[in-house]
């Protein structure tokens, strides 16, 4: 693949990219932003390299999983979790919304609430095939996972978060 396909293809999963990077960054959009930055620069200047043994958009997603990984690894190092443990702050609220639109922020809210409380693996697993429109197996090569391991986390993450949800709904 030229470099020009290659950016026409990244242009194309634009959209499906940064919301992929919200999910590695734990939907925070500065970060989720400078990752995938970080991942185009490292596939335009060749760092991460396409092989053709996946598709696209399954490879660019693992470069981007790469990178928000690399990123987190250097924030604890520099002990900025810590910090944040020890001072507990909650995550910021989104920005109110339209009235006719709060029962869909309501949800959301919900929704990315419970996320959190999966684990990393399942919720990744998740938002790749429900958000993504991957398949299991697709999922299981952009997480570097076996595609049986890729299958348990599937299905436990479903049960979850069913669960998880109907205990919200009380």
């Amino acid at each position: 693949m030229t470099g020009e396909e290659l950016q026409r293809e990244l242009e194309r999963l634009h959209a499906a990219s940064f919301g992929w990077a919200l999910t590695c960054c734990r939907w925070n959009r500065d970060e989720a932003e400078d990752v995938l930055q970080t991942a185009y620069v490292r596939a335009i200047e060749g760092r991460a390299r396409f092989n053709g043994h996946a598709s696209t958009r399954t490879w660019f997603f693992g470069v981007v999983r790469n990178a928000a990984a690399e990123r987190r690894r250097t924030r604890l190092i520099r002990g900025e979790a810590w910090v944040r443990w020890l001072q507990r702050a909650p995550s910021p609220e989104p920005p109110p919304t339209p009235e006719g639109a709060s029962d869909r922020a309501e949800s959301c809210r919900r929704v990315r609430e419970v996320l959190t409380r999966l684990s990393s693996r399942q919720r990744e697993l998740l938002h790749l095939v429900f958000y993504q429109d991957l398949t299991i197996e697709q999922s299981a090569e952009v997480l570097h996972i076996p595609v049986g391991t890729a299958r348990t986390h599937y299905q436990r993450g479903k049960a979850r978060l069913r669960d998880l949800l109907a205990e919200e709904g009380r």
